[in-house]
Parts: structure tokens; C-alpha cells; sequence
């Protein structure tokens, strides 16, 4: 191995990365070498690492080939393999652009939840076709610091439950998992939301990602957001053959997320790289120690 290994840094409404390029899955990156990586204090710092490969050199990713060049190896930001995350893809598809892989217009992404269309529009945003939401039947609770709200159980790919509430502040500081119950319905943990109105079709919201603690956005709560409001607000595409388009705020940016009559979810924000540098193999071979 080389003495030094490459990386970027970006961010996507403040969900912020490591990127590491590895066309040929040349890295095995562990789980300890994942998280120190993203230790805020002691490595680069960052919410995950997107570990970038050809999808022809993953097994995970192989299949998806013949409809992705490029596979998105996604890990939390504690070592953990996550199926997506939507505010990554985008700064990935950022990332295949900086590095002259892509240009403007459409292109696919291979994740663990599937191919994902992409397009990077002239003014800079970026949307990402995010697929459909399932939502397993089931009453779910969340709970913080005696309080308690029913949550809508949303899968985007990854678990969500999507709990409105009156004031943000009651998500309390979301250091550790908020309580989630039943937890037979989230069997490989989950991702939790907080939710406020700000006007029609418009909201804010705080989120708990699995292996992240609280996040600065999560691009595939934003879209389980929108999707649990249009459920509440009886605004279902699916019943009322309209798409659904709902202005999301985060702590760290906006997200606008249409849902189409056809389940199709669309996800469009900003995507920056901030730097790029030499990872020290012997730091962090150090840092294991």
C-alpha cells in the first residue's frame, strides 16, 4: 500500500464527507479506519466516508454495472455500511464532476438500495431520483425525555420514523438514539426525525441518523419527511394524480422534495467540495493503535 492515500472533503447542505477515489476497489477500508477518519477531533472529520469504485470492481455492485459506472461504497460516520444516503449521492455525483468522470446533464449511480438517476443542472443543484417510499404498516412511537409522539414509519432504502411535533427543542440533544417502539419494526436501527410546519408545504426538521448522531441534513429524511406530511396533509400523489412538492429546512441548508403520482421521489439541492489533501497511511495506521 501506499504511503499516502487520497481524499476530499464535501458537503451537501452541511452533511458533510470524506471522499475517498478508489476506481478499482484497491482499499479495504474497515470499519475502525471509517470512523477514524471521521473523528471531528483526531481525523478529517465528516458524517461518512463515500468510498468512490467502479461498480464493475465491487461485488456488492457488479450486477448494477451495465447501468452505473460508479458504485457509491457508503459508510456511516462510526464505521457501519449504510444501503444510502441522499445527500451523499449528491455530493458523489459532485465529486465525478470535480474529477472530469461526468459532465452536466444525467447520469446513474450504484448504491446498495439500487441505481439512482442523477442530474447536475447548469445553475449547480443537483437532484437525485431517490425511488419510491415503502411504509410498513404499524403503529411506531418515539420518545425523548418523557415525552412521546406517534411516528410514521418510512423506508427510503433506509429506515425512518418521522414524528411531527411542536417545537424542535423537543428533540432534546440527540446525542444518543432517541426510543423508537416497537423496536421489532426497525431490526437494523433507524433514522429519526423531528418535524415542525413553517407554512404550506413547508417544514424544518432535526434528525437522529443511525451511526451519526445528529446530522446537519439528511437528504433521505428530507424525502421520508415529505413523504409522511403528504400523507397528513391528505396530499398523496398517488390518490390525487398531482406531484407533491414540499420545501424542506435543515439545519444546515434547504431541500425541495417533489414525490410524483407514480412514487417516484425527487430530491434537489446544493453539493460543494471544499478540499482535497493526502490521507497518512502511518496516522492512521497510528490512530488504530
Amino acid at each position: 500500500m501506499s504511503t499516502r492515500i487520497a481524499f476530499l472533503k464535501g458537503h451537501g447542505t452541511e452533511n458533510d464527507f470524506v471522499i475517498v477515489p478508489d476506481p478499482e476497489n484497491a482499499l479495504d477500508l474497515t470499519p475502525a479506519e471509517v470512523a477514524a477518519l471521521c473523528d471531528r477531533r483526531a481525523g478529517i472529520g465528516g458524517d461518512g466516508v463515500l468510498h468512490v469504485v467502479r461498480s464493475a470492481a465491487h461485488p456488492e455492485a457488479r450486477e448494477m454495472a451495465a447501468e452505473a459506472e460508479w458504485f457509491m461504497d457508503y459508510r456511516n460516520g462510526d464505521g457501519s455500511v449504510a444501503e444510502m444516503c441522499g445527500n451523499g449521492t449528491r455530493v458523489f455525483a459532485r465529486y465525478l464532476q470535480h474529477a472530469g468522470h461526468v459532465s452536466e446533464g444525467d447520469l446513474a449511480i450504484a448504491t446498495r438500495a439500487g441505481v439512482k438517476s442523477v442530474h447536475l443542472a447548469k445553475d449547480g443543484d443537483i437532484t437525485v431520483g431517490m425511488g419510491g417510499a415503502r411504509l410498513p404498516e404499524g403503529d411506531v412511537t418515539v420518545s425523548v425525555g418523557g415525552r412521546s409522539w406517534p411516528a410514521r414509519n418510512v423506508n427510503m432504502g433506509n429506515p425512518h420514523a418521522v414524528a411531527f411535533v411542536d417545537d424542535l427543542a423537543h428533540a432534546g440533544d440527540l446525542y444518543a438514539p432517541p426510543p423508537v417502539a416497537p423496536a421489532a419494526a426497525y431490526p437494523e436501527g433507524v433514522n429519526v426525525e423531528f418535524v415542525v410546519d413553517r407554512g404550506p408545504r413547508h417544514v424544518a426538521m432535526r434528525v437522529h441518523e443511525r451511526g451519526s448522531g445528529e446530522t446537519r441534513s439528511c437528504g433521505t429524511g428530507a424525502c421520508a419527511v415529505a413523504v409522511a406530511a403528504a400523507r397528513r396533509d391528505g396530499a398523496d400523489p398517488a390518490r390525487t394524480g398531482t406531484p407533491a412538492t414540499y420545501v424542506v429546512d435543515l439545519p444546515g441548508g434547504r431541500l425541495v422534495i417533489t414525490e410524483r403520482p407514480d412514487g417516484e421521489i425527487e430530491m434537489t439541492g446544493p453539493a460543494v467540495i471544499v478540499a482535497e489533501g493526502e490521507i497518512d497511511t502511518d496516522w492512521l495506521a497510528g490512530a488504530l493503535r
